[in-house]
């Protein structure tokens, strides 16, 4: 039962959500590490990040029995009730949210309330199964974790926390295009709207496209504010520059399936790389730094 209780958080989203958290707190404090901090925030985000996911679960358990990568979810197999998830998640977000109150900042507390409002009601309830648009709103709520570890360091909304919300933003689109696309037969099945479904694969790849250089000009962007050093700066022009000749691929693509696993695959790690530079950006030697 535990098991079946910690599939409905979500953990791989939680973990991926973590790495992110790590690399806005780690730039916001430029080598000047409080633990305390450090793990109230990504106690509390987990939590209220977990408890979002909980509540997707009970929203989604119609179009998730009619999936094939969802249809084995604890609720669509009956194992745990829509009113045991509920009284669940609600535990995990009010936990959550005491602990990022109590230990960080109010803006704190408040982007991560931001962040679960767009997830699970713009997001959850009504923009994934009535629009088109509805990748663009749930990018948006991915890309608060980062936002929140930055302004957990410096409770402040500045330029970088701008930057950063940007950057994560611009990657989900192309991630998440690349996993509408492998999955298309599932969305199709759901009768959700997403670009390849409604709007047909090579809408889909322009988009993915144009996302993936907009993503690469922010994220250098980064850098060229004085946010991040000549290393991120590096990296970050190298796996953009690759993550953009893999969606030019997708135009001649004759598996479209396995080019956009690809694509998805090299989304995860040029995201992951980037979260790792941005925390360590400070720590480089001034050359690189």
């Amino acid at each position: 039962m535990l098991r079946q209780f910690l599939a409905l958080t979500k953990p791989g989203i939680i973990f991926g959500n973590t790495i992110s958290v790590m690399g806005g707190f780690f730039l916001a404090a430029q080598g000047a590490f409080d633990p305390a901090l450090f793990l109230v925030t990504l106690l509390g985000l987990g939590l209220v990040i977990a408890s979002g996911c909980a509540f997707n679960n009970v929203i989604d358990r119609d179009i998730d029995a009619l999936m094939e990568r969802t249809r084995n979810r604890p609720l669509v197999q009956g194992t745990i009730t829509p009113a045991t998830t509920l009284g669940f998640a609600s535990v995990l977000g009010l936990a959550g949210f005491a602990l990022l109150l109590i230990g960080t900042n109010l803006l704190t507390t408040g982007l991560a309330a931001f962040g679960f409002f767009v997830y699970v009601v713009l997001y959850s309830l009504w923009t994934k199964r009535t629009s088109v648009y509805g990748t663009l709103v749930g990018s948006l709520s991915g890309a608060v974790p980062p936002v929140v570890g930055y302004c957990a360091v410096t409770g402040q909304f500045d330029t970088g926390a701008l930057t950063l919300l940007i950057i994560f933003c611009l990657w989900q689109m192309p991630h998440s295009y690349a996993i509408a696309i492998f999955r298309f037969r599932d969305y199709q099945a759901a009768g959700i709207p997403v670009l390849p479904v409604v709007k047909g694969l090579k809408t889909a790849k322009n988009h993915i496209v144009g996302y993936t250089i907009a993503f690469i000009a922010a994220a250098l962007s980064l850098s060229l504010a004085g946010y991040a050093g000549a290393g991120y700066f590096v990296v970050a022009l190298g796996m953009g520059l690759y993550w953009l000749y893999l969606g030019f691929q997708g135009y001649q693509a004759r598996d479209e399936v396995r080019w956009a696993r690809k694509n998805f695959g090299f989304s995860i790690l040029t995201i992951t790389v980037l979260s790792v530079m941005m925390s360590v950006s400070s720590l480089l030697p001034a050359a690189l730094a």
